[in-house]
């Protein structure tokens, strides 16, 4: 008889106390999953992988080490447990390591009214198989579209359960279903690529594989013989499709570890205006059918919504038990970790304030500007916020886009460019992070 994920963790507890640990928690992971790539019509590549991955961490005193192993047999886990005692007695002090105290531990524990899994039948191989060639045929048919580089579809589950001295024991389950399509047009050096997707936790709500290969394929379409605006400073348009990564620079600078190294360009803006005063940057890892969403976090701390930023003003860092020690204040519940290592700070689910404003309202109201649509390469000053992208899309005059663009630089202050955004209402609400297109004023444009 297979163990349970429940037996499993507290048999490794139980080893790890009688080779010798003061105090140890338990991640235990298992999952499946299954995916189809076509490409010309035909089957390319169909994987299946099925896994039990077990983490296990230890604390000697305020010595810590961390062990896995994807080997569950009882010997194992016991040399598991000896292995990991012997390296926290040789591993240096941590004053800030340690578990959750009992009365900061989540009570409830339970998952199913966040929807994270999916109790229909695992798809096929064969569907997977259709879904990628629907995709794929979409996108061929569409005139113009040369080739199409990958159609994939693809499915996981997975269950997580997490353990510890402390009394917690908790665990819930997620499942994915996935399509993807990039698609060509050109030839040499006329080439031009863009892609579609979607996933969602539930199979019903993903969309068709036909409107995601059709939507590749005039995206694809949209960006061919592109030219290179004038150097200058403009307005920029992030497309909804890349905006979130603005704010998740944001994300990163208010994480707790870049806070306690004093390492982040955000490290004096708490209290103060981040984003501009009306907007709220919010996160909830309580919403339903969304895949950041969980009960608790990986430290069996209770998950719960909060401002990150509110009317404009930063409210606060993100932060696991380790780093909330460290720099005096109360975790927020957002510990996160693998199988491999510790907890770490992390976010889950974010959303900002929404414009009264479309897309195409902001691209009137720019004149004379850049959308962007796509970015490549990355140098931000993690100290400083200077920030630098590589970037390509659409460049509009009077108000309207008037021809694709590529190969331009995008460079400006993080600090700076977020007081200024401008949010549209174009954001889809079913995405971890639920970002609208944000309009920046006065970039500078690295162009011809």
């Amino acid at each position: 008889m297979t163990p349970t994920l429940d037996d499993l963790t507290q048999s490794l507890l139980q080893r790890a106390k009688d080779a010798g640990a003061d105090a140890a928690d338990v991640l235990a992971v298992t999952g499946s999953s299954l995916s189809i790539d076509v490409r010309n019509g035909v089957l390319e590549q169909a994987e299946r992988s099925e896994s039990t991955d077990i983490g296990l961490r230890v604390f000697v005193g305020q010595r810590v080490a961390n062990v896995s192993s994807s080997d569950v047999r009882a010997d194992s886990l016991a040399m598991m447990a000896e292995r990991a005692v012997a390296m926290a007695r040789e591993a240096p002090e941590d004053p800030y390591a340690g578990l959750a105290d009992p009365a900061q531990l989540a009570t409830n524990r339970a998952a199913d009214w966040l929807q994270t899994y999916d109790p229909t039948p695992e798809p096929s191989p064969a569907e997977l198989e259709q879904d990628a060639r629907d995709a794929e045929g979409a996108a061929l048919a569409v005139d113009g579209i040369t080739q199409v580089s990958a159609s994939s579809a693809g499915y996981g589950s997975q269950a997580i359960h997490l353990a510890a001295t402390n009394g917690f024991s908790g665990g819930y389950q997620r499942t994915s279903r996935s399509v993807s399509c990039v698609a060509i047009a050109g030839t040499g050096t006329g080439m031009e690529r863009d892609y579609d997707g979607d996933q969602r936790i539930f199979q019903s709500d993903l969309r068709s594989a036909s409107d995601i290969g059709r939507t590749a394929a005039d995206r694809t379409l949209e960006r061919m013989n592109p030219r290179k605006p004038k150097t200058g400073a403009y307005p920029v348009l992030f497309d909804e499709r890349i905006s979130s990564s603005l704010i998740g620079h944001l994300l990163m600078a208010i994480n707790g570890t870049a806070i306690a190294r004093r390492s982040s360009w955000a490290l004096d803006l708490l209290g103060k205006e981040v984003l501009p005063k009306g907007l709220n940057l919010t996160e909830d890892p309580h919403r339903v059918r969304v895949g950041g969403s969980r009960p608790f976090d990986a430290e069996g701390l209770a998950t719960q919504a909060r401002d990150i930023v509110k009317d404009g003003v930063l409210t606060g860092w993100t932060l696991d038990l380790a780093t909330a020690r460290q720099l005096g204040l109360s975790a927020t519940g957002n510990a996160s970790r693998g199988t491999t290592g510790g907890p770490s700070p992390s976010v889950s689910n974010v959303h900002m304030t929404q414009g009264d404003t479309d897309r195409a309202g902001l691209i009137t109201q720019m004149g004379t500007g850049l959308v962007v649509t796509s970015m490549i390469g990355s140098t931000i000053n993690p100290n400083t916020g200077d920030y630098s992208r590589g970037a390509a899309g659409f460049w509009v005059e009077n108000g309207e886009i008037a021809y694709p663009v590529s190969g331009v630089t995008i460079a400006g202050n993080l600090i700076e460019m977020l007081k200024q955004i401008t949010p549209a209402n174009d954001a889809r609400p079913w995405l971890s992070r639920v970002v609208p297109s944000l309009l920046v004023e006065g970039l500078t444009l690295a162009g011809e």
